[in-house]
Order: structure tokens, then sequence, then C-alpha cells
């Protein structure tokens, strides 16, 4: 169900996610998904906790191949998010349904940029909101179509992290 609910708001967007969609994907009348989650936002949840355990994948993966270096965990935060922009827009456009989330996944996640940034919280913090920033104006096409993003991320990061 979760992987049929992925594919739908991969292909459609979050607005298209709904529980007669995802049903309908399925093959199944809607009340049968009740028997697996209680509400539209138990599915959304499962999908949130998915983008989080692939994108600490993602930092992870590029902490390791370059320790403490920023602009390789933006590239891969740039290009995680680029690559699943609805699950992202979903994931990051509302609040953080924390209590629902696995415990310490969100921690995971971080944790590639707090090490980064040498434990600086307020630091952590103002990158990973000048990286959002840049990603969600990316994905709704808010940037001129001659914008040298690269040189954008570039000069960001070494403003915060010189």
């Amino acid at each position: 169900m979760v992987t049929a609910a992925r594919a739908l708001l991969e292909e459609s967007g979050p607005t298209a996610l709904t529980l007669r969609a995802l049903a309908d994907r399925l093959g199944i009348k809607a009340p049968s998904l009740y028997k697996h989650f209680p509400d539209k936002q138990a599915v959304e949840v499962e999908l949130i906790a998915q983008m989080l355990e692939e994108s600490a994948e993602a930092l992870e993966s590029a902490e390791e191949r370059s320790p403490g270096s920023l602009q390789a965990l933006a590239e891969a935060y740039r290009t995680y998010a680029l690559a699943h922009p609805h699950l992202y827009c979903l994931s990051t456009e509302r609040p953080l349904p924390r209590p629902a989330l696995p415990a310490g996944l969100e921690d995971r996640a971080a944790m590639p940029l707090m090490r980064a940034c040498d434990g600086d919280l307020n630091l952590a913090r103002s990158v990973w909101a000048f990286a959002h920033g840049m990603v969600i104006l990316e994905i709704h096409g808010r940037f001129p179509d001659d914008a040298d993003l690269n040189a954008a991320w570039k000069r960001g990061l070494k403003s915060l992290h010189p």
C-alpha cells in the first residue's frame, strides 16, 4: 500500500494522494484501507519516514565520500530533493509529524549536517534553511531560466561557512 501511495504521489503530486485514488490504484474499495491506515495522514507519515530515511542515506553517503564537506552534503540534498520533488514537498511544506515518526529518524537525517557544522546547531539550522529555500524555489520554478543555481549554491554555502 505504501509503495502504491508513493507511486501515486511521485506521478501526480500531493493533491492527488487521496485514499480513494490509492484504493483505486490497488483495485480495492477505500474502506479496506482503514484496516491498515486509520486515515490519510497515517499514509503520509509513512511516506515522510521514507523521505527522511532515504535522505539520511544520501547524506551519509556524501559524508562518507567527503567528510565535513558542506558542499558535498548540499549536492546530495539537492540531488535527492530534485529527484523526488513531490515527496520532498509533502515532507517539508507543512509541520513535521514528529510524534508519529520512528524514534531517532529525524536526528539521523540531521547528523551529517551537524557533524559538518562541528555541532553548531544554529549554523546547521541556517545551512538547512538555505538549502531548503534553494531547493523549494527550484522545485517550484521560481528562478529565472538563466539563473546560475550552482554558483548561487556555492556562494550561499561559502557565506554561511567560509
